[in-house]
């Protein structure tokens, strides 16, 4: 599937006002939380950073102790 910069800007600017449902290009589509909104939007900006030929950073962070 295509994404668009506009879609992902779209869904960004939901998220960030707290809305869960977004209107784009005349469809509608209602997400069930914050969380399912954020997964989608992460998936676009994987998609999008794929077809572009460059990746997603990600971090690790590690904590080990002794007892």
């Amino acid at each position: 599937m295509s994404f668009t910069l506009a879609e992902l800007d779209a869904l960004k600017q939901a998220y960030a006002s707290g809305a869960l449902r977004i209107s784009h290009e005349g469809k509608t589509v209602e997400y069930g939380s914050e969380a399912d909104l954020l997964r989608r939007i992460r998936m676009i900006e994987g998609e999008l950073a794929a077809s572009s030929g460059t990746t997603r950073s990600t971090r690790t962070r590690l904590q080990f102790s002794r007892e």
